[in-house]
C-alpha cells in the first residue's frame, strides 16, 4: 500500500464492523453484534428534528455547538451529578463521542506520550491513540476482578512518558461498572502522577446495579478529567451523532481548534433534537432501561444454562460469555455461529487480547430475538460441550 501511510496501514479494521458487514445480505440473521439500541428514537425527539428543518434550521452552528444545547447539557449534568460546567468555554458538542475521544487525544498528546488503556475495551481506543501520535499501553482486566481496573496495575504501568488514562464504565464490551471507592483509588494514582483521565461515560444512564459515579466528581479530578458523553445509547439516537465533551477551558480550547478544522460542527438538526432529548427524554429513557434490564437477566441466565459461563453485567447492554468450554477460539465460535446458525456476535479479541476466549452479545435486541438466538447458540454449543 505505497500510497497509504505506515501508521494507517498498521491499524487493524474494526472487529465489530467486520462481523456487521458479514451479516449484510444474509437472511434470517439475528444480530447480537452491533451495539445499537433496537428502539426507534422517541417520536417527540424526531419531531423536534423535523420541526427544525421545516423552520429553516439548516445553517452552521458555533464550533462549540448551539449555546442552547450546551446550556441543556450543563443543566443535565448538574441535575444528575452536581457538576458545574460553563456552557461558554467548558462544553463542546461533537459528532458523537467517537469524535470527542479523537479530539481529546489529539489535543493532549505529544509524539511518544503513553496512554494507559484497560482491556477489554471499545475497539477504537488503541487505534485512535496511535493516530494521535501516542503509544497505547494496555492493562488486561479479567473476570476474577469483575473486569475492573486495579490501581496497583496502573501503578506498574506508569512511566515518565505516561500522559493519560482512558476509563470507560459502564464498560463496552463487558458491562462492568466500578464503585465510587474503586474509582477513587484510580483517581489517587492519576493525581500522584499528574495524569489526565479521559472518561467515556456514554453508558452512564444504563446502570442496573448500584449507582453510576461520574469520574469528574471525585476530589481533585474535575480539571484533570475529560468527561465524554452523548445521546446515542441512552436516548436511542445513534444516527444523530450527538456527543459532548466537558473539560477545563484550556483543554476544551485545544479540542475546539482541531474540531473547527475538521468537523466544524455537529449537524444543526441533530443538535435541535438533542435539546428536546435532554429536556423531555427522561420518561422514554427509563422505559428503555427497564426493557434492557429484562433482557439482561434473560440472556445471562440462558448463557449460563447453556454452559457458557457469563459474568453478570452491571451496565451498558452487553453480555460477555466465556466460550472456552467449546474448545473453539473466539473467532471460530463467532464464525461458526454466524455461518451455521445465523446469529451474529463479536469475538472478544476485537476488544483486545484479554478478550480471548469470550464473545460479546449485545442484548439491544427484542426478547423474542434473544430467546431464539439462545436456542441457536445452544444448538451450536452442544456439538462441542
Amino acid at each position: 500500500m505505497k500510497h497509504v501511510s505506515d501508521k494507517v496501514t498498521g491499524i487493524p479494521k474494526s472487529g465489530i464492523r467486520e462481523f456487521f458487514e458479514l451479516t449484510m445480505g444474509m437472511d434470517d440473521v439475528i444480530s447480537l453484534g452491533v451495539g445499537e439500541p433496537d428502539f426507534v428514537t422517541p417520536w417527540h425527539i424526531r419531531e423536534a428534528c423535523i420541526y427544525s428543518l421545516e423552520h429553516g434550521y439548516t445553517m452552521y452552528t458555533s464550533n462549540y455547538g448551539l449555546l442552547e444545547l450546551r446550556e441543556e447539557i450543563s443543566d443535565y449534568t448538574r441535575r444528575h451529578y452536581g457538576l458545574d460546567y460553563n456552557p461558554e468555554g467548558e462544553i463542546l458538542v461533537t459528532a458523537g463521542v467517537s469524535e470527542g475521544f479523537d479530539l481529546a487525544l489529539r489535543a493532549i498528546l505529544n509524539p511518544g506520550d503513553e496512554v494507559i488503556i484497560p482491556e477489554p475495551c471499545f475497539v477504537s481506543y488503541s487505534p485512535i491513540t496511535t493516530l494521535a501520535g501516542g503509544l497505547p499501553v494496555t492493562i488486561p482486566t479479567g473476570v476474577e476482578n469483575d473486569f475492573k481496573l486495579m490501581p496497583e496495575d496502573v501503578q506498574k504501568k506508569v512511566t515518565k512518558k505516561t500522559r493519560a488514562i482512558i476509563l470507560s464504565y459502564p464498560n463496552n464490551p463487558t458491562g462492568a461498572v466500578m464503585t465510587k471507592k474503586e474509582l477513587e483509588a484510580i483517581a489517587d494514582v492519576a493525581v500522584e502522577h499528574d495524569l489526565i483521565v479521559i472518561s467515556d461515560e456514554i453508558y452512564d444512564r444504563l446502570t442496573y446495579e448500584g449507582k453510576h459515579t461520574c469520574f469528574a466528581t471525585l476530589n481533585g479530578m474535575k480539571d484533570m478529567t475529560i468527561y465524554l458523553n452523548g445521546l446515542s445509547k441512552s436516548h436511542a439516537m445513534t444516527g444523530f451523532r450527538i456527543g459532548y465533551s466537558m473539560a477545563s477551558p484550556e483543554i476544551t480550547e485545544g479540542m475546539l481548534k482541531i474540531h473547527q478544522y475538521s468537523a466544524m460542527c455537529a449537524p444543526i438538526t441533530a443538535q435541535m433534537a438533542g435539546i428536546e432529548a435532554l429536556r423531555r427524554g427522561e420518561k422514554a429513557l427509563n422505559e428503555m432501561k427497564e426493557e434492557y434490564n429484562r433482557r439482561r437477566l434473560l440472556i445471562v441466565k440462558r448463557l449460563n444454562e447453556i454452559g457458557l459461563t457469563c459474568f453478570t453485567p452491571k451496565g451498558a447492554f452487553y453480555a460477555f460469555p466465556n466460550i472456552e468450554s467449546t474448545g473453539l477460539t473466539s473467532e471460530e465460535f463467532s464464525k461458526k455461529l454466524l455461518k451455521e446458525k445465523k446469529v451474529a456476535v463479536v469475538p472478544g479479541t476485537a476488544f483486545g487480547e484479554s478478550g480471548k476466549g469470550f464473545v460479546r452479545c449485545a442484548y439491544a435486541a427484542s426478547m423474542e430475538d434473544i430467546e431464539e438466538a439462545m436456542v441457536r447458540i445452544e444448538q451450536l454449543s452442544k456439538k462441542f460441550l
